[in-house]
């Protein structure tokens, strides 16, 4: 019998969103506006712990608007990771900015505190202070948050957390998504929980969330007439899609149980073998499970990353590697680095395993069959 494809972080959707739909459907607030959205808006500021949530059309959307109230305008730079997904430097060459990249840790995978400080102190000394620094909380674990915020609070810079991957992880107590200036949530089809896209801006500051829902409707002014003071976007997130999303959110708890539930089935499975190393959990908060990812050691495993992820394939399970960093991407080619062999390494060694809510055991055990069956093999 053939088996069924192993996704690496499908949606895990079911009759309770279903209903949640449907009834948002026949009572025809289809729009980017009703009470789902005002609702899912709400739900979502209370997990994070902060006032404001703003719904909009994707976890890009979000980073744009935030940049944006952070004052980003053309010729800025903006301190950037190098490991993470494109979306993040993408959101600062929007507005024509330029991303300056840098290095992560060992110990958790996230950006550099030292590296951001030492940058910071740089720029600032010769009077070109970036505009705003951008964190990532990787694969669902918070970037080190009280160095970096002490940081830019010290030379005046704008702190946005991209809180993508991070919903429902911590950093000393505190939620993702609750640093900074502003915090980016994404709800696109692989994430923790998803509307089948769309993504949320999350933040304390009154004046920020005036602006960012603001923006997101073109920029309308309130008169009866069209009237537009300022070029807006068009980025609100649909009433319909927002019932899908308060749907997901009833499950928030139990998925992200899943999903380290899988993290710590794999380690136990996969841990004694030679040269597998997981990703790092560090000590100063909790992770969200969304992806499990390890490190392979050619040399010591017997087998290299890549033969890794054609086995996989093989048998019909998806993987993939870790982010390239945006810093060995052609597009971002001239942009200045800090660093980078760190993450250059992440890359180079690293690889994300299925790790989906709904994963059964028997997925579980056919992607660590097919992991095991790679070593010692090279040669």
């Amino acid at each position: 019998m053939t088996e069924t494809r192993i996704w690496l972080s499908p949606p895990d959707v079911g009759e309770l969103e279903r209903k949640l739909l449907l009834e948002a459907f026949d009572s025809n607030w289809v729009a980017p506006v009703g009470p789902d959205l005002d609702a899912f808006e709400q739900q979502v500021a209370e997990i994070v712990g902060v006032r404001h949530a703003v719904a909009l059309s994707s976890g890009t959307a979000a980073l744009h608007l935030a940049l944006v109230a952070a004052g980003v305008r053309q010729g800025d730079t903006v301190l950037v990771p190098s490991f993470t997904f494109a979306a993040t430097a993408n959101a600062v060459m929007y507005l024509g900015a330029r991303p300056v990249f840098l290095d992560s840790t060992t110990e958790s995978w996230n950006v550099d505190p030292a590296l951001v400080t030492e940058e910071l102190r740089r720029r600032c000394a010769k009077g070109r202070p970036p505009r705003a620094v951008i964190a990532v909380d990787m694969y669902g674990q918070c970037a080190d948050y009280e160095p970096l915020v002490d940081a830019c609070d010290r030379y005046g810079v704008a702190l946005i957390e991209d809180a993508a991957e991070a919903l429902g992880a911590t950093y000393r107590g505190q939620p993702a998504g609750s640093f900074g200036l502003a915090g980016v949530l994404s709800f696109n089809g692989n994430k923790i929980i998803t509307t089948g896209g769309g993504g949320m801006l999350v933040t304390g500051d009154d004046s920020v969330a005036r602006k960012a829902r603001h923006l997101a409707t073109q920029a309308r002014e309130p008169f009866p007439h069209y009237e537009h003071r300022a070029v807006g976007y068009n980025y609100r997130l649909s009433n319909l899609l927002a019932a899908v999303g308060r749907g997901q959110l009833q499950r928030l708890d139990s998925m992200i149980a899943a999903r380290r539930e899988t993290g710590r089935y794999y380690r136990a499975a996969l841990g004694d073998l030679p040269g597998v190393t997981f990703m790092p959990i560090a000590g100063y908060g909790t992770a969200n499970g969304w992806l499990t990812c390890l490190l392979i050691d050619a040399e010591r495993f017997g087998a290299s990353r890549d033969q890794v992820l054609a086995r996989l394939a093989a048998d019909e399970i998806e993987a993939r590697p870790t982010w390239k960093p945006m810093h060995l991407q052609p597009v971002f080619r001239d942009c200045v680095m800090r660093g980078g062999d760190v993450c250059a390494g992440l890359f180079e060694r690293g690889l994300c395993l299925p790790s989906g809510s709904a994963l059964t055991e028997h997925d579980r055990e056919r992607v660590v069959a097919a992991v095991r069956a790679v070593a010692g093999t090279k040669g």
